[in-house]
């Protein structure tokens, strides 16, 4: 879980670093390339975000520490955390878990109340990446998660995986990239990302994989990225936000206000836990 950055907060700093380095070299190679993409306003907000984010991260690290234990426990075994082959299968374990989390968080409404926070930019840039939701605990996208654990996988592991998850998906935010050849056939490369953040209708709900794209290819959501239809980048029907906090909190209140005019009960589920825009 990415708590786990906050569990050791000098790892969390060198990356912060390298992060912000790795973004500055990337806007000033927009800039000289003069290709699309790099757009100071846009850069400002997902700082901004992405600082309410680090603000909000103990309520992550709090349910971590809470529910991860728990379920632990209840784990009908402990399976070896020093052992590789624990890793390997955790790390796919983890990746199908992260799949079908990152796949209903777009097409059920109340997870994707988090979710759009990190495809509200209008670039496609190593900065938009560090658009992370402030309310992922409310959503729920934890228990997603829990079953790894109850399988007898270390609470430290799921952690340890998912952060190694989010880093290198930072990566993958960039349009100066090309394709990496064979690769793009097993891992989720920035061109197959760029497909899944565009708003695009031949692009729409694909490519749900965090470190692999292969679950895509298995159940049907892979796309590959046209050089016929350039990607176009924001959500689909909403116009952008101007301020972190709208951002953050954009889509909920968009919803309660859809809840507002729901005329029976029915009605209201549908709105809370059928698809965004159905």
């Amino acid at each position: 879980m990415p708590a786990a950055f906050s569990q050791h907060p000098a790892a969390f700093g060198i990356l912060a670093v390298l992060a912000a380095g790795l973004i500055v070299a990337e806007a000033v190679a927009t800039i000289r390339l003069a290709r699309r993409g790099f757009d100071l306003r846009d850069t400002l907000l997902s700082l901004g975000v992405a600082l309410g984010h680090v603000l909000v991260r103990p309520l992550d690290v709090a349910v971590f520490a809470a529910v991860f234990p728990v379920a632990a426990a209840a784990a009908p075994w402990q399976l070896p955390i020093e052992r590789p082959a624990t890793w390997i299968a955790g790390f796919l374990v983890t990746e199908f878990s992260y799949y079908w989390m990152h796949r209903a968080s777009h097409r059920v409404r109340w997870l994707w109340a988090s979710h759009s926070v990190h495809h509200s930019s209008t670039t496609f840039t190593l900065a938009s990446a560090l658009r992370l939701a402030w309310t992922g605990v409310l959503s729920g996208e934890w228990l997603f998660f829990v079953p790894a654990v109850l399988l007898g996988f270390p609470p430290t592991m799921v952690a340890a995986l998912l952060a190694a998850n989010l880093v290198y998906q930072f990566v993958l935010h960039t349009e100066l990239s090309p394709r990496w050849g064979p690769l793009e056939r097993v891992l989720n490369t920035p061109s197959h990302h760029r497909v899944h953040h565009a708003a695009d209708g031949v692009y729409l709900d694909r490519n749900y994989g965090g470190v692999l794209i292969v679950f895509d290819r298995l159940f049907g959501t892979f796309a590959a990225e046209r050089p016929d239809v350039p990607p176009t980048y924001g959500i689909a029907g909403v116009a952008p936000d101007r301020d972190p906090v709208s951002i953050a909190f954009g889509e909920w209140r968009r919803m309660a206000a859809d809840l507002g005019r729901a005329g029976s009960w029915r009605a209201a589920a549908a709105i809370l836990f059928g698809p965004p825009g159905g």
